[in-house]
Parts: structure tokens; sequence; C-alpha cells
């Protein structure tokens, strides 16, 4: 009932059908100390409008999509692109979906904020500010 509450309260989100089955199998494949990020990506999974690539707005967080975004703790603002782990390097700011940040911003849309919990347990909320198709 708790995690039903606190899902509740999270934005509506919509998810490209391409990456749809494959964010699924990855989110079921890890364990240990991925298991938190992996679960709560599949509850975002879950919960999310899936549509086709073509009918995704461009203002939604998709995998490849370079995201601004603002911290509401520390009021700072960062832009990453969000990708698959493989792809991942922070020095570039390419974020995996399989961080609490990457799997939190997956599918919301510019203005829309949501509240997360970190690897440590803090909660964060973030704001999506800009979306646009990396280059």
């Amino acid at each position: 009932m708790h995690r039903e509450r606190i899902a509740e309260m999270r934005p509506p989100i919509a998810i490209d059908a391409n990456h749809f089955a494959r964010l699924s199998a990855l989110s079921s494949l890890t364990s240990g100390p991925m298991m938190d990020v992996c679960e709560y990506l599949r509850e975002e999974l879950d919960r999310a409008h899936v549509l086709p690539a073509e009918k995704l707005r461009p203002d939604i967080v998709n995998l490849g999509s370079q995201v601004e975004f603002r911290d509401e703790q520390t009021g700072k603002s960062q832009e990453i692109i969000l990708v698959y782990p493989f792809d991942a390097d922070i020095t570039l700011r390419r974020v995996s979906v399989l961080t609490p940040v990457g799997a939190a911003l997956l599918g919301l849309s510019v203005n829309q904020t949501i509240s997360f919990h970190t690897r440590t347990g803090e909660r964060r909320e973030l704001t999506v500010l800009k979306v646009g198709r990396a280059v």
C-alpha cells in the first residue's frame, strides 16, 4: 500500500515502445548493488504509458535525450544525455538509465518534477527544464 501511494505521487510518464522490452529485460537481469535501482526502473516501466516512437512527444525524456534538469534541493541545474549502461561515461555527461537519476528522468516531460531516493537513501527532487536530441 505504501509503495502504491508513492507511485501515485509520481508524475505520469511515457516511454518509447522500441526501448520498453529492452529496458524491461535490463531491469530484471541485474542483482547485487544495482538491485534497488533495477526495482525502481521496473516500477517506472510498470506505470509508464508505452507509445510508438513516432507518437512520443519530443519534450519527453527518452534514451538518447539530452536533458537539462534542476535539483530542487540545491537549485543547481545540470545537463546530461540519458543512455544505456554500456554507453555511460560521466566525463561526457552520459548517464545510465540504471542510475537513480537516469531511472527517475526516464519518461518525464518538460516542467515535470519527480521525487526519488539516491543509493544512500537521500530523497531528491528533479525538475526537467529542457529536452532535446543528443548530437
